[in-house]
C-alpha cells in the first residue's frame, strides 16, 4: 500500500499524473444533474394548440429525424393510437411524433392533422410510394371541464404540429393538452382542482434527460411528500384524501372509469433500443407512485413514453431510468404549480357530475 502511495506521489511530481482540482474532485464524488431547457435536447420539437372555449387542447412532440421509442401503460383505460408499434418485438423503426390530446377517444382525430403537417414538411418513413409519418398518440379525458362537445380535431393537431416545427416552445400550465386537465376528481368535479402540463430537463455529463407530462389524475398530487393538489373537502377549505374515499367503496364503480389519465414522455439523447426505452419508461413509473395517490387504477389511463433522439451518447439504462423518474417527478410538480387557478376562475367551467 505504501509503495502504491509513493509511486502515485512520484508520478504527480513528475507531471505524469494529472491532479484533479477540488471542484473536479467534488463533481466526481457527487455527480449531480444540472437543470437545462427542454429545448437543449436536440432532435425533438414541441408545440401546443388549444380551444379556450372548449377547455381542451393538443401538445405535439415532433422528431424530424425519427426517434426510437418505448412505452409503459399502467392505467386500465388508455385512449391511444398506434402504441402496438412500440412493442420491442415489432420492427425497430423510429417514430416521427407523439401526440398528447384531450377529448378522450374523440381527440384521436388530432393525429390526422399531425400526419398531414409532417407530410407537407417532408417528414415520414419512405415507403417508396409515399412518405408515411409514424405517429403515436395518447389522450386524457377532459370532457367534464369546459365544453364536452368541443374536442381536439385534425385542425388543432395540425396547428400544434406546425408550432412545434416552427417555434419549438415547450410550456407548462393550462396550455395545449393541459388546458382541460384536472385532478382529485373522485367525488366529482366540484371538489377537484386544476391540473396541467409540465416539463423539466437535466444533464449529467453528456447525457440529457427531459420530461413532459400532463397531470389529469383521479388521485391527489404530492411534491417531496407534501400534498400540493387534489380532492377538496365539501367546503373547499382544505384537502380531503382520495385514497380514503376509495377505501369507502363496497361495490364495483363504473362512473369514474377511464375519466382520468396522466401521460408522460421522457426524451433523452442516450443511445438505447426499443427494449431499453421500454424499461426506462417502466422505471419512470416510479415518479407516478411517488407523486400521485391513488394511481394506475382502472379509473386511469396512465401512460409513459420514452424516446431516444438527437446525437446518441452511451449511457447506462438503469441510471437513465432512475434519473428519468426524478425528472418526471419535477415535471409533475411544475405542471401543478404552473396551472394553479383560483376557484372563481376554475369552478364555473366544471360540469356537474353526481358526487358522493
Amino acid at each position: 500500500m505504501k509503495i502504491k502511495t509513493l509511486l502515485k506521489s512520484a508520478l504527480m511530481l513528475c507531471g505524469l499524473l494529472a491532479v484533479p482540482s477540488p471542484g473536479a474532485m467534488a463533481a466526481l464524488e457527487n455527480p449531480a444533474p444540472k437543470s437545462i431547457p427542454l429545448t437543449a435536447i436536440a432532435g425533438v420539437r414541441i408545440g401546443n394548440a388549444q380551444s379556450d372555449e372548449g377547455k381542451t387542447g393538443v401538445t405535439v412532440l415532433c422528431f424530424p429525424g425519427g426517434a426510437k421509442t418505448g412505452v409503459d401503460i399502467s392505467g386500465g383505460g388508455p385512449a391511444s393510437r398506434e402504441t402496438p408499434l412500440l412493442d420491442p418485438t415489432m420492427g425497430d423503426i423510429g417514430i416521427h411524433a407523439i401526440v398528447l390530446a384531450g377529448g378522450s377517444a374523440y381527440g384521436l382525430a388530432a393525429a390526422d392533422g399531425v400526419m398531414k403537417c409532417l407530410e407537407e414538411n417532408g417528414i415520414g418513413h419512405n415507403t417508396g410510394f409515399a412518405l408515411v409519418p409514424l405517429v403515436v398518440q395518447s389522450n386524457i379525458y377532459d370532457l367534464g371541464y369546459g365544453r364536452a362537445d368541443i374536442r381536439p380535431d385534425s385542425a388543432m393537431g395540425y396547428a400544434a404540429c406546425q408550432k412545434a416545427l416552427r417555434e419549438n416552445q415547450p410550456q407548462s400550465g393550462s396550455v395545449g393538452v393541459g388546458t382541460g386537465a384536472t385532478v382529485g376528481k373522485f367525488c366529482g368535479m366540484q371538489r377537484s382542482q386544476k391540473g396541467g402540463i409540465g416539463c423539466h430537463a437535466v444533464q449529467i455529463g453528456k447525457l440529457k434527460v427531459g420530461a413532459i407530462v400532463v397531470v389529469n389524475a383521479l388521485g391527489d398530487i404530492y411534491a417531496q411528500g407534501e400534498k400540493i393538489a387534489g380532492l377538496m373537502n365539501k367546503e373547499r377549505t382544505a384537502f380531503a384524501d382520495s385514497a380514503q374515499e376509495l377505501y369507502r367503496l363496497t361495490a364495483p364503480q363504473d362512473q369514474l372509469a377511464t375519466t382520468n389519465t396522466t401521460i408522460g414522455v421522457i426524451v433523452t439523447n442516450g443511445k438505447f433500443d426499443k427494449a431499453q426505452l421500454t424499461r426506462i419508461a417502466a422505471l419512470t413509473r416510479n415518479a407516478y407512485a411517488r407523486c400521485i395517490n391513488p394511481v394506475g387504477t382502472l379509473f386511469d389511463g396512465d401512460t409513459i413514453y420514452a424516446s431516444s433522439c438527437g446525437s446518441p451518447v452511451e449511457a447506462d439504462v438503469n441510471m437513465t431510468g432512475t434519473l428519468a423518474a426524478e425528472v418526471m417527478a419535477k415535471a409533475i410538480e411544475n405542471a401543478i404549480v404552473s396551472a394553479r387557478m383560483a376557484d372563481a376562475e376554475y369552478l364555473p367551467h366544471c360540469l356537474d357530475l353526481p358526487s358522493r
